[in-house]
């Protein structure tokens, strides 16, 4: 019996496309947005940050210098966030619901910019009673140590929990540490293997 649904962030609950900030960013610095990733992929500093082993205004500044950014915080903080899309993949009645009659997780890899834009951004998150967040736990998915993290604040078996990700290599990691779950694909579905597995919210 599913106690525990855990859901992932970004492209489960809320969509991005990482385009829309490296067109924002060409604007500000000397690399076209199709170069962009390439020169962030040269260093580790988004695993880092994600990581939370650097903070938000030094992983600024080491990323400013890599791009050669003609910005400040706050301009940089808001052009960051901009790749979240206004509305959600999953409603939030569907949130509420679920929360009143299951533990409700969330489990990502994030960092504490955009986190800290997507609370204030998206009132649905509200109904989460715990956030198991890569850059507060110091490790990220698909490493063991989230996972248990996870499990840990779920208070069940992990064969009591539910966990959706877009990702396979994470849906993958989670199965490896007894949840059960399944890859993302669409609203309709999460609610069908919801449904199959005894999960009700009406």
């Amino acid at each position: 019996m599913i106690k525990t649904v855990i859901f992932d962030l970004g492209k489960v609950i809320i969509p991005f496309d990482f385009k829309r900030g490296y067109q924002a960013l060409e604007q500000v610095c000397g690399y076209p947005a199709a170069e962009i990733p390439r020169r962030i992929a040269t260093t580790d500093l988004v695993q880092r940050f994600e990581s939370g082993l650097i903070d938000p205004k030094d992983f600024v500044e080491q990323l400013s210098r890599v791009l050669d950014l003609r910005i400040n915080y706050d301009q940089f903080c808001q052009i960051w966030s901009s790749i979240f899309l206004p509305d959600p993949l999953i409603p939030e009645s569907l949130l509420e619901a679920l929360s009143k009659r299951y533990r409700l997780l969330l489990l990502s890899n994030t960092n504490a910019i955009h986190f800290d834009m997507l609370e204030k951004s998206y009132p649905l998150l509200r109904h989460f009673h715990h956030m198991v967040l890569s850059f507060r736990v110091g490790a990220m998915k698909p490493e063991p140590a989230i996972f248990h993290e996870a499990i840990a604040r779920a208070e069940c078996r992990p064969d009591e929990c539910f966990f959706t990700d877009d990702i396979p290599e994470y849906v993958a990691a989670a199965k490896r540490e007894g949840i059960d779950a399944v890859q993302f694909e669409s609203l309709a579905q999460i609610e069908q293997e919801l449904l199959a597995r005894g999960v009700r919210w009406d």
